[in-house]
């Protein structure tokens, strides 16, 4: 594992926002809940989940900036550092009661990302990496899947939600030329896992459009760090700022991009 003084300030950030999570999901009949967009909801655990890591990570360094997805982007005094946070990946699947939501941390310096922490709260499932230091999961590194052979392959996928219907008929037609290659496509709904199961070897490869920075921040860099490859689902290098994805090993990634460029 990783021991450093950044890494510890941001998994124990993650684990007492996690405590709060895990408290809710136990309770979630009596969380409220709103819409941020059609199909897109917001409840108060996300909220409490933010405070709890706002809190906890500008104690630990002051003057570092901030990009939320609740709270929006808040400039620090430190230029150079930017944390990127999504308190709560996969709200629709925490209000559905299932198990599969994470807690997404990232911090940017001087425009790269450095360090990384993914944590499902549910069954205590941690993800972390720092630049140059590898990808960790369960105290053993990570490495990418070594499969070549897309006949062989599990691909994962995001699919647009009810209020990104314009995406939809560009995904379906991803998702056929996808299908005909690979043995199946997984959809989880937590873009933060399905990044993180790519750097554990589960997933061989995974593309999804319409994403945030606090999304796939932490992801991206894990990915990395265990031997993968990633880039926008167009190919370019700015997926930050475009909100696509597409990642895998060295071979499936170029496979599964050429597939997605079939379609555009």
């Amino acid at each position: 594992m990783i021991r450093s003084a950044l890494m510890t300030v941001m998994t124990n950030a993650a684990i007492k926002a996690g405590r709060g999570l895990k408290r809710d999901f136990g309770e979630i009949g009596q969380l409220q809940v709103s819409m941020k967009g059609t199909g897109d909801f917001v409840s108060l655990a996300d909220k409490r989940a933010e405070k709890t890591l706002y809190e906890e990570l500008v104690k630990a360094r002051p003057g570092y900036g901030f990009i939320m997805e609740e709270g929006g982007r808040i400039e620090g005094t430190d230029k150079s550092h930017t944390w990127h946070i999504d308190p709560l990946d996969a709200t629709t699947n925490f209000l559905h009661a299932i198990p599969l939501f994470a807690i997404s941390i990232a911090l940017e310096r001087e425009g790269q990302i450095v360090a990384g922490v993914i944590y499902n709260p549910a069954d205590d499932d941690m993800y972390v990496t720092e630049k140059g230091q590898g990808a960790f999961g369960h105290n053993r590194r990570l490495r990418v899947a070594a499969r070549t052979e897309l006949s062989q392959a599990l691909f994962g996928c995001g699919i647009p939600h009810l209020g990104k219907a314009a995406q939809h008929p560009r995904f379906k037609a991803e998702l056929a030329a996808v299908m005909t290659r690979v043995v199946n496509v997984r959809r989880m709904g937590c873009a933060s896992l399905d990044l993180a199961y790519v750097a554990a070897g589960r997933f061989d490869a995974f593309w999804e459009r319409g994403l945030n920075s606090w999304d796939i921040a932490a992801g991206t860099l894990l990915i990395r760090e265990a031997g993968g490859f990633v880039t926008g689902a167009d190919g370019g290098a700015d997926f930050l700022e475009t909100g696509s994805i597409c990642c895998g090993n060295e071979t499936m990634h170029r496979e599964l991009l050429a597939l997605l460029r079939t379609v555009a």
